[in-house]
């Protein structure tokens, strides 16, 4: 009977163990891509986007987006407590239908991107479908779009939001996907999220 007792803890000991394991590694953001510090070489170097936040941090986010992504939109909103504490910088893709190209290229050639963004995130929450494009995208503007989404795909990212940062607290350089609840992703790149 005590053998019986004893395996019977030990069985119970392990599950919880794993379950343990299992529910930690959910919490954790997945690494997006293969080489993260390649990746943030080339993103840092060649894709175009519009910055937010604290220009004068040395905490640089990138955060690759499409402006038709619902994920994306949640994303803007978790950022915006961290913007004191990080400089964000959001490049547009063109990958979910054809308005993210358009939509994108107008985010990014806005005179103010923020305001914006702002502005064609409450659009989009509100079921109304974004910023409304005039006219065709600039030259330099579709090109713009085509090089993030050219890098986008030479990186072999699965999805959108996808976010590249080194983390402040370790310096390991790290990439997820998806939107993240403002503490992780305060915890993700290494700063207080108050």
């Amino acid at each position: 009977m005590k053998s019986f007792t004893r395996t019977k803890t030990l069985v119970l000991g392990l599950t919880l163990a794993v379950f343990s394991l299992v529910g930690s590694a959910k919490e954790a953001p997945t690494p997006a891509v293969a080489n993260p510090v390649q990746a943030l070489e080339q993103v840092s170097t060649k894709a175009k986007g519009f910055t937010v936040g604290s220009a004068a941090s040395a905490n640089t986010v990138y955060v690759m987006f499409d402006a038709q992504c619902s994920h994306c939109g949640h994303l803007w909103q978790t950022t915006q407590p961290l913007l004191g504490k990080n400089k964000f910088v959001w490049i547009p893709v063109a990958i979910l239908n054809p308005k993210s190209g358009p939509q994108g290229a107008t985010l990014l050639g806005a005179s103010n991107p923020e305001q914006a963004m702002v502005a064609h995130e409450a659009s989009l929450m509100q079921g109304k479908g974004g910023t409304i494009v005039m006219g065709s995208m600039s030259p330099a503007m579709a090109a713009a779009i085509k090089g993030n989404t050219d890098l986008f795909n030479q990186l072999k990212i699965e999805s959108v939001p996808f976010i590249l940062a080194k983390n402040a607290r370790t310096g390991e350089v790290v990439s997820t996907l998806g939107a993240l609840e403002t503490k992780a992703l305060a915890d993700f790149v290494g700063v207080d999220a108050n």
